[in-house]
């Protein structure tokens, strides 16, 4: 597992453009050569999910949510659930479409047994079905679509899926890698060679994204073959674009290293509202610690976590 993880972060270091969904998966199915797993890693977790709708808007229509079940068994067969989700629409189909995708997505999960990578993808298929039910529902709302990020956390190892422009981050040892292909415009011209990393980031279009869940009946979503094993110290990010759009990944990081988790989110909604805010803004922090038997270290509270029963 160690030669997986070693590859799959060469491959999506800040300065290296992101990987094609064909490399990530050859990156997961690189394991042949790894050696036998070690012992299941042993940690707390601590997390914050924060949402601001930002400087220019009335609406917010992003979406943030981690869960963590409250019944041990549970909790050791399905582990720690993590979305953010970037509502998009006319009248309020943006803050509908989101709050659908971080409603049915862990409803799903928590209910569909077996394989945890399979569980996540069907329960993000589960919340497209509905997004685009209920635009059909009521012609208001068509063409209402969110993007996706979700993370799941389980015996030592990370599970991710993905539509749209939303990021997975991970900063481990000093350094922060992005973990996701953004699903736009001006991320498969990078892939082409006909704009840098640079370039796209300054690009008018780029927020033009090519996937989203609820615009069509299907969709087609990012999931690795092979989960990412964890470290203790690892941190997870995730956010909508209204952060990384004005804040660096280097000051992401810097931030991240020199803070606890919910500190840590308020600094980076802060400095991206100080930037503009022109968009809604969403971050979620997941740190994992040393597990400290005498004082267990529960998941911080905000009103964005949620205790499933």
């Amino acid at each position: 597992m160690f030669t997986f993880l070693k590859k799959i972060l060469q491959r999506n270091r800040i300065n290296k453009p992101q990987p094609t969904d064909v490399q990530l998966n050859q990156a997961a199915a690189s394991v042949d050569d790894a050696p036998a797993p070690s012992p299941p890693l042993v940690y707390d977790v601590t997390a914050s999910f924060l949402s601001d709708v930002g400087c220019q808007r009335q609406i917010n229509e992003d979406s943030g949510r981690y869960i963590t079940p409250a019944d041990p068994a549970l909790l050791s067969d399905k582990g720690m659930l993590f979305v953010v989700a970037d509502g998009m629409g006319g009248h309020s189909g943006g803050e509908i479409a989101s709050r659908l995708a971080v409603e049915v997505i862990p409803r799903t999960y928590y209910q569909t047994s077996g394989d945890v990578q399979e569980a996540l993808q069907k329960a993000i298929l589960e919340a497209n079905h509905a997004i685009f039910d209920e635009a059909f529902k009521d012609r208001t709302l068509y063409g209402m679509g969110t993007t996706c990020t979700a993370l799941v956390l389980k015996d030592g190892k990370a599970f991710a899926a993905h539509v749209g422009d939303s990021r997975l981050y991970l900063v481990r040892n000093d350094d922060i890698y992005l973990l996701t292909e953004d699903h736009s415009a001006v991320m498969q011209m990078v892939r082409r060679g006909l704009l840098n990393l640079q370039q796209a980031r300054h690009h008018p279009d780029k927020n033009i994204i090519l996937r989203a869940l609820g615009s069509h009946a299907t969709v087609e979503i990012t999931t690795w073959k092979q989960p990412l094993p964890v470290r203790l110290g690892d941190q997870f990010l995730l956010c909508s674009d209204g952060l990384y759009d004005l804040v660096e990944d280097a000051e992401i990081k810097n931030i991240l290293v020199a803070n606890e988790p919910h500190t840590a989110c308020e600094k980076l909604i802060a400095l991206a509202k100080q930037r503009g805010g022109h968009d809604n803004i969403t971050v979620g922090i997941v740190s994992l610690e040393a597990k400290n038997a005498d004082e267990p270290k529960p998941l911080r509270e905000t009103r964005e976590a949620e205790v499933w029963q």
